[in-house]
């Protein structure tokens, strides 16, 4: 464990167990949704290595065109 992950802990402790159970919940859920954002990009890198292809090919060829953020907002 981190320090800083410690250090939140140990802060967290001192919280009402109301508190506590609700930072405990955002957490599980962070975690959880870290996890299935892993699981959907390991199974997409196919397509992705396929549109990257298309990206490039279209870039060759011309077909694209820069962005300039600062126009384009």
């Amino acid at each position: 464990m981190t320090a800083l992950l410690e250090k939140a802990l140990n802060e967290a402790k001192a919280l009402p167990a109301a508190e506590q159970d609700a930072l405990a919940s955002l957490i599980l859920e962070e975690i959880k949704s870290e996890n299935r954002w892993d699981e959907l990009f390991a199974g997409s890198q196919s397509q992705l290595s396929k549109l990257a292809e298309i990206a490039i090919t279209e870039y060759k060829s011309g077909k694209t065109i820069s962005l300039d953020p600062e126009r384009d907002l």
